[in-house]
């Protein structure tokens, strides 16, 4: 496993100066998370070739073991995580490399566009155009057209909800064999979840580091963050029909905490609703999409720590495709929290969580 990313401060120290660097105007606190990613140093695995190029562009880094292979390998293509502020190829090049070393595949991750020159659409449009010109190619690339699998983890695990959703819909293409999803936002609606509570102070995604970048990449107007948190943004009439997939009654019993508040909406605002409601499509709500839909997805491995405001996004998931007999693979990591794969081979913030889900991905895609 590589271990040679360092950086020259924590994550603690590098929000707090962002913080103090924002509220005196001196620079966005997206904007010094990205500088700071410049400071990434990275070692090469030696059994590994990698190749920076753009699909068009979108730029993207081709992993692919040195080693000779007589037949061609299984294809992975990731999107890292990052809240559309931060992540990079460079921050999850370790991810890759492993990933194609440990499983012997070409891996395929992309480098979308970010906040805070760039907004929704665009993270999903670019992984989704470098997905189709990859399919597309596979036979330039040494991969076999049978063995695909989709990979995100946080908002790329987002995108691979949605990507999906268009690929399975477009037949002329290869067909996605898996998806992996690992600590994925999959609801932009309901934010009285059982995770959501016990969570909310947990780092590296607090709900109001959360909120910001929800906001902010879908251009909402951060005064409405009350009534988004509150549910006053949500109709009764939509309640009525997607309660059955928003719900934290579609949390199992055990992951509800003996001091958690019921599910109480405030009153309707029709303001907020107006200017939020985009959040009821499907492309930013994926846990909607049409039963017609979910029944076609590949099967699923889902990743959830127990430490994550956005833990019960992967329950309400499970579920969903689970109710239209899509076959799903689920890993819980008691001691995880969001963010931690990240860290897996940094040795100074090295956490038994990471290395868990790196390894459980690993055993996962190499069964493809």
């Amino acid at each position: 496993m590589e271990a040679n990313i360092s950086v020259t401060a924590s994550p603690f120290i590098q929000d707090l100066v962002g913080n103090i660097l924002e509220k005196l105007r001196i620079c966005a606190m997206p904007t010094f998370l990205q500088l700071i990613q410049g400071l990434i140093i990275i070692k090469k695995n030696p059994n590994v070739l990698t190749t920076d190029m753009h699909f068009g562009t979108v730029p993207v880094r081709l992993f692919k073991p040195k080693k000779v292979s007589c037949e061609p390998r299984r294809g992975i293509i990731i999107y890292h995580g990052g809240g559309a502020v931060i992540g990079s190829l460079d921050c999850y090049h370790g991810l890759g490399s492993y990933l194609a070393s440990e499983t012997d595949s070409v891996v395929l991750m992309v480098g979308y566009c970010k906040l805070p020159a760039y907004h929704h659409p665009i993270l999903v449009n670019d992984c989704l155009n470098a997905s189709i010109y990859f399919l597309k190619n596979l036979e330039s690339f040494g991969v076999d057209s049978s063995r695909l699998v989709l990979c995100g983890e946080s908002i790329g695990g987002w995108a691979v909800a949605n990507v999906i959703q268009v690929l399975v819909s477009t037949p002329t293409l290869p067909r996605i064999q898996a998806q992996v999803l690992i600590q994925p936002i999959l609801n932009f609606i309901n934010f009285q979840l059982p995770s959501h509570q016990q969570s909310q102070y947990v780092p590296f995604l607090t709900r109001d580091i959360m909120f910001t970048c929800i906001c902010k990449y879908l251009d909402i107007d951060l005064s409405w963050k009350d009534a988004i948190l509150t549910g006053a943004v949500i109709p009764l009439d939509k309640w009525k029909k997607y309660r059955k997939w928003l719900s934290y009654e579609n949390i199992p019993r055990k992951f509800w905490s003996q001091d958690l508040q019921p599910e109480f909406f405030a009153t309707f605002n029709e303001a907020a609703y107006l200017e939020t409601k985009h959040v009821w499509s499907p492309e930013i709500s994926p846990v909607l999409a049409d039963d017609k839909i979910i029944a076609q997805l590949p099967k699923t491995f889902l990743v959830s720590c127990e430490h994550d405001i956005l833990r019960d996004d992967a329950l309400l998931y499970k579920k969903r495709l689970e109710d239209q007999s899509v076959p799903v693979s689920w890993y819980h990591v008691e001691d995880g929290f969001h963010g931690c794969l990240m860290f897996f081979e940094w040795k100074f913030l090295s956490f038994p969580c990471s290395v868990n889900i790196v390894d459980s991905v690993v055993s996962y895609i190499k069964s493809i």
